[in-house]
Parts: structure tokens; sequence; C-alpha cells
């Protein structure tokens, strides 16, 4: 049996290198990136993006850019591990996260409604689901 959760901004996975915990690691690097990759060195968005949302080996990204494997690893490692400080600090996706399930169960409960639907319920609806449109797209 295995669990996931959430502990302070930072996902804790109990099955290692699973491909499960690996698309949730890839994902999390890349809400990171967008909240914070301003924030890191061009050459360190550069690296993450093609690690993470291109999915390229580190081996390829060192052939591209003529540098060795390692150099590539600790670029990566090094500025995976600025996202996170700064997660820690700021708490951004976190807060994006929990927002974003509020305003998913928001619209829920207001399709439960058994009251008549007019412009107002309309209005609401169209409200969230523009807010969750922003925040996913």
């Amino acid at each position: 049996m295995f669990r996931i959760i959430w502990c302070k901004g930072k996902l804790l996975d109990s099955r290692k290198n699973s491909k499960r915990g690996n698309m949730e690691k890839f994902t999390r690097i890349n809400l990171l990136l967008d909240f914070y990759g301003p924030l890191l060195t061009e050459r360190q968005q550069r690296m993450l993006e093609e690690h993470y949302a291109q999915d390229l080996s580190l081996g390829e990204i060192a052939t591209a850019r003529g540098v060795t494997r390692q150099a590539v690893h600790d670029t990566i490692k090094r500025a995976t591990l600025a996202l996170e400080h700064y997660e820690d600090k700021l708490g951004l996706v976190e807060k994006f996260l929990y927002q974003r399930t509020r305003i998913t169960e928001a619209a829920e409960l207001l399709d439960a409604l058994p009251v008549e639907q007019g412009e107002t319920y309309e209005q609401i609806k169209a409200l969230l689901q523009d807010v969750l449109g922003v925040a996913e797209g």
C-alpha cells in the first residue's frame, strides 16, 4: 500500500520511482516553474523546461547544450531546490491549489441547489467557470 500526501507544500510519496510518483513530481515541478520560474536564471529555466515539460533526458539536454550530463543534473537539482524554497516561503502554489479546489466545490454546490435556476444563478455559475478557466489555463 502507498500514500501520497501534501505536507507543508511538498509532495510526499511512499512509492519510490513509480510512474505515478514521477508524474506527480513532473506536475509539481511544472506548477512551481509556472509560479516561480522568472526568479530562476535563464539557464535553469530552460533546463527545467526541457527536462520536465518536454520530457528530455539529462543526456539529451547535455548533448544539445554541449555540456556534461553532470552539469545538467546539478543545474536541475539547484533549480528544483530553489523552486521548493520559494514555495516554502511564499506558498503560492499551495494557495492556488486550495482556491481552485474550493471554487470547484462551490460550483458543484451551486449545481446541487434545489431552487429555480434564474439569471443570478447563471451569472454566479459563469463567474465560477471563468475563474476556474483562468486558474487552469
